[in-house]
């Protein structure tokens, strides 16, 4: 499992385009969010950096945690 924080990700809007986004990479990905602390947790065959990009290539700066 992979753990992001996202502080631009703030609404059902905001998860529901990651999950798309990380769903077009690795549709056996199964994603939580936890959006009061802003963290994406993500259990994927992707590497974190993969990931990272993919955040990324959609609006949303990350860090891992």
């Amino acid at each position: 499992m992979k753990v992001f924080k996202v502080p631009d990700m703030s609404c059902g809007h905001c998860t529901a385009t990651i999950e798309k986004a990380v769903a077009a990479a690795d549709n056996t990905a199964k994603l939580s969010f936890d959006l009061d602390a802003r963290l994406v947790e993500i259990v994927s065959s992707l590497d974190a950096a993969a990931l990272a990009a993919i955040l990324e290539s959609e609006g949303y700066p990350n860090s891992p945690v």
